[in-house]
């Protein structure tokens, strides 16, 4: 698992907290609770919300915060200690009971991890029910911003804006989406990079073997993959990118997110695969249909390039 080695990479987000309090003349806060999904669920917030908590209760003490995730529906998890309350994803009483366990509990700070699909209710309007009824300030995390949301989601995403203290994004083109399209000022809004991990160097060529890549150079994208990850994007490119850097290979290492696994098989994964293997394309393609471990992707892309997620078509 990634939470404990890439505990680190959540270190600016323990700082951006600091930050936001001082902003809004609020002391700093003695008991922190994160929402959003948590591992071992099989998700990308659940591993940052994860990692986020284990660096908070590095910097300060694990007395002194929690964690309230989200189950999907017909899932149970077997979770860790730091878990004090879960969430029914589509039942709206759970959010009104972690709203009354948080307002009871006397916390000071409540660390909210926004993102499309996770929360019940069109566009996620379920999580507004907690976000409502606190009484603490309230720090969000916006994973996703949207170019052009729909009506929903913008009025979702506004009422998080209004009802949060202040908003961490993970780019500039994220503040700026929030400010000319959302109507948010620039002084609700941080910029807090997302990182990466800090590996200690290793020869890539002992890495690039394993993938077959010797001598290449490495295009990445692996976790759990999904639609809007842009990758059907990467493979329509490859025939120009080729053209000019004929030693390029692409990796896509991951296995299907479950939610899009529940709702379509195997249907994503196997049609771009699919769609690589059915041009000359495919020898500069490379598919591991499984989950590839942090460390060892980012060494076997040894100088290459790891392509995040949500590539514009």
């Amino acid at each position: 698992m990634m939470h404990s080695d890439n505990a680190t990479l959540r270190l600016d987000h323990v700082e951006a907290l600091h930050i936001a309090l001082k902003a809004s003349s609020f002391p700093l806060p003695t008991r922190i609770a994160l929402v959003g999904n948590y591992l071992p669920r099989e998700c990308g917030i659940a591993t940052f919300t994860t990692d986020l908590c284990t660096a908070l209760a590095t910097e300060y003490g694990e007395g002194r915060l929690f964690a309230i995730p989200v189950n999907d529906p017909d899932c149970k998890y077997i979770y860790p200690e730091q878990v004090r309350l879960e969430i029914d994803q589509e039942i709206t009483s759970s959010y009104e009971q972690a709203a009354d366990f948080l307002n009871f509990n006397g916390n000071d700070l409540v660390c909210l991890q926004h993102e499309y699909g996770i929360y019940g209710g069109i566009a996620g309007s379920h999580i507004l029910t907690l976000l409502r009824k606190l009484k603490m300030p309230l720090v969000t995390t916006l994973h996703t911003v949207l170019r052009e949301p729909d009506p929903s989601q913008r009025a979702v995403l506004q009422e998080i804006a209004q009802l949060s203290d202040r908003l961490i994004v993970m780019s500039e083109l994220a503040a700026q989406l929030l400010r000319e399209v959302y109507a948010i000022p620039s002084g609700k809004i941080d910029v807090i990079p997302h990182g990466v991990p800090d590996l200690p160097f290793m020869d890539p060529n002992y890495f690039k073997d394993k993938f077959g890549t010797e001598g290449k150079t490495v295009l990445l994208t692996f976790g759990l993959l999904s639609p809007n990850k842009g990758i059907e994007n990467v493979i329509r490119a490859l025939p120009a990118i080729l053209v000019k850097h004929p030693n390029v290979v692409y990796i896509v290492s991951g296995v299907t997110h479950p939610h899009i696994r529940r709702s379509e098989g195997e249907r994503y994964r196997v049609g771009f695969a699919g769609a690589g293997r059915s041009t000359w394309r495919f020898r500069s393609l490379n598919f591991q249909q499984s989950f590839c471990e942090y460390r060892r992707a980012f060494r076997a892309s040894g100088r290459g390039r790891y392509l995040h997620h949500a590539l514009p078509a």
